[in-house]
């Protein structure tokens, strides 16, 4: 018994440099040449129609694959005058919005917040937040930092075939770690 104890033990330390030398390659085997995207393009999917929360258009620009993980940067143009998403947390990203046309409305844990083309507003992990769309037309920067499941929730709201439910919809945030706590943000 204590010779299969020895045995283990000398196995486990034995994998273990194999193991930190994986995740070490790992982190060096990021893309070794830059990339562009050009405007109006995405650099994965194409143009992600989205179904449900709102109608709007998004474009990967820099995907989590391309950071193993670290980040992403969607493109979203907005065509859903007076939706947004409903009141939710992401629990392990950052959010950060850049308004490049048009204005929304913001509410970040109690505080509510309005924003115009050139304003930007940073989500904390862990906190509750919504967005509703303000004008007809607008577009933001959307970057996530680490990059999460976002772009796997956008792709599956875009492969829909029906407008889903609320239940649907909330069922896919937590199906990509984020968690619906509330309605979708009104304009007053």
């Amino acid at each position: 018994m204590k010779r299969n104890k020895f045995i283990a033990s000398i196995l486990t330390i034995a994998t273990t440099p194999l193991i930190s030398a994986a995740q070490i390659q790992k982190a060096f085997q990021r893309k070794e040449k830059g990339f562009k995207i050009s405007a109006g393009e995405g650099r994965v999917h194409g143009h992600i129609k989205l179904k449900g929360v709102n109608s709007n258009i998004l474009d990967v620009k820099i995907s989590g694959k391309d950071t193993d993980g670290d980040l992403a940067i969607f493109e979203q143009t907005s065509l859903s005058q007076g939706k947004g998403t409903p009141l939710h947390i992401h629990n392990a990203q950052d959010e950060i919005f850049y308004v490049i046309e048009g204005s929304y409305k913001f509410q970040v844990g109690d505080d509510k917040h309005d924003l115009t083309t050139g304003d930007s507003i940073f989500l904390p992990r862990k906190v509750a937040h919504a967005w509703t769309q303000v004008s007809e037309k607008g577009k933001m920067t959307v970057i996530m930092q680490p990059a999460g499941k976002l772009e796997n929730f956008f792709v599956t709201m875009a492969a829909l075939n029906h407008e889903p439910s609320q239940q649907e919809i909330a069922k896919i945030f937590s199906d990509n770690d984020m968690q619906v706590v509330g309605p979708p943000l009104k304009i007053d």
